[in-house]
Order: C-alpha cells, then sequence, then structure tokens
C-alpha cells in the first residue's frame, strides 16, 4: 500500500514562496508518474502538476504555469512542488497523488493513492 505525507504548507503573503514536500513509502510508486493537486472548499480538486517517474516528463495546470515547478528525488522517494510568486486564489488544500500504472494523467480519476493534504494560504 503505497502511502503518501505531504509537508510545507503555510501562510505567506501574495508574491511569496513555498516549497511543499510529499514522501513515499510502500507499493510501486516508483515506475508512476507523481502529480499535486489543489481544492477549496465547494469544489473539486484541481489539477496543478505532474512528473513522469523517470522525471523526464513535467506538465501543468494553466493557472500555475512559469510560477509552480514539481520535481521528484527518487534517491528520497519525495516530490516537490516549488510555488513561486503566490497569488490569493492559489490558496487551497495541496494534495499528492500517486497511480498504479505509469501513463501520466491531469485527471483526478486516474489517481488511487492520495496524501492527506496541506494548507496553503496566500493572503492579500
Amino acid at each position: 500500500q503505497v502511502q503518501l505525507v505531504e509537508s510545507g504548507g503555510g501562510l505567506v503573503q501574495t508574491g511569496g514562496s513555498l516549497r511543499l514536500s510529499c514522501a513515499a513509502s510502500g507499493g510501486t510508486y516508483r515506475t508512476a508518474p507523481m502529480a499535486w493537486f489543489r481544492q477549496v472548499p465547494g469544489k473539486g480538486r484541481e489539477f496543478v502538476a505532474l512528473i513522469t517517474w523517470d522525471g523526464a516528463t513535467t506538465n501543468y495546470g494553466d493557472s500555475v504555469k512559469g510560477r509552480f515547478t514539481i520535481s521528484r528525488d527518487s534517491s528520497m522517494n519525495k516530490v516537490y512542488l516549488q510555488m513561486i510568486n503566490l497569488k490569493p486564489e492559489d490558496t487551497a488544500i495541496y494534495y499528492c497523488a500517486t497511480r498504479s500504472g505509469a501513463a501520466a494523467a491531469t485527471r483526478e480519476s486516474a489517481y488511487v493513492y492520495w496524501g492527506q493534504g496541506t494548507q496553503v494560504t496566500v493572503s492579500s
């Protein structure tokens, strides 16, 4: 069973930066893409970013392109989300996710393993 634990969330002012981390253990996540999604109350989860198992391919949601960077450290079983130039609309709970297959996917339904989430709040 894959377990994912996010950390690094917090309160930051508009224009500030944060780096989220996701530690993975168990299962076969090492050959699977890792992704970040975010969710605000009353809405579904929004795709933020993904990275393939070898780090060769990344993909970003339109609202974060140019501001967020996803990376992974396979030796430490971690994936990161570097966020810069944060805006109030980035406020959300951020979730790390992975799946059992190797194919990259941006839809929420493709991911079966989820962390508990970490809150990011950007003040105006």
